[in-house]
């Protein structure tokens, strides 16, 4: 007998609706072609002529749904990922696949080691108070 008690397997929920796997989102993929793993907060940005992407028969509707979002305000991984429902690791395959269309670009954080150092920081500003 199953976990309901009547007989019968009931994994899923009836009011989900249709679920997709995200391997199938992705075509079993983990990773996009050339691009490397994207942080969270890294910025998706559209491309200015990126007019209509619903006209690329070779985009998967998240696709399109990511280069809207990104259109009028640039967005992060997470941020996609949350307003999309999906999973990180989806939605990063998807936008390295729109880096690679040219639908969208990613403006990347600065690594910390590259951030000046604080110290170099706080003498500058002691001096601007010096003048």
């Amino acid at each position: 007998m199953s976990a309901d008690g009547q007989g019968r397997s009931h994994w899923f929920d009836d009011e989900a609706g249709p679920v997709v796997r995200p391997y199938a989102m992705t075509r079993g993929r983990t990773s996009s072609q050339g691009q490397h793993r994207l942080d969270l907060i890294a910025v998706v940005v559209t491309e200015p002529h990126a007019d209509d992407p619903e006209g690329d028969h070779m985009l998967s509707p998240e696709h399109v749904d990511i280069v809207e979002l990104c259109r009028d305000v640039p967005q992060s991984v997470a941020e996609l990922a949350a307003e999309l429902d999906l999973p990180i690791g989806v939605v990063r395959v998807l936008v390295g696949d729109l880096v690679d269309s040219e639908f969208v670009h990613v403006n990347r954080p600065v690594p910390p080691a590259e951030l000046p150092d604080e110290s170099i920081l706080r003498d500058v500003i002691n001096g601007l108070r010096a003048l």
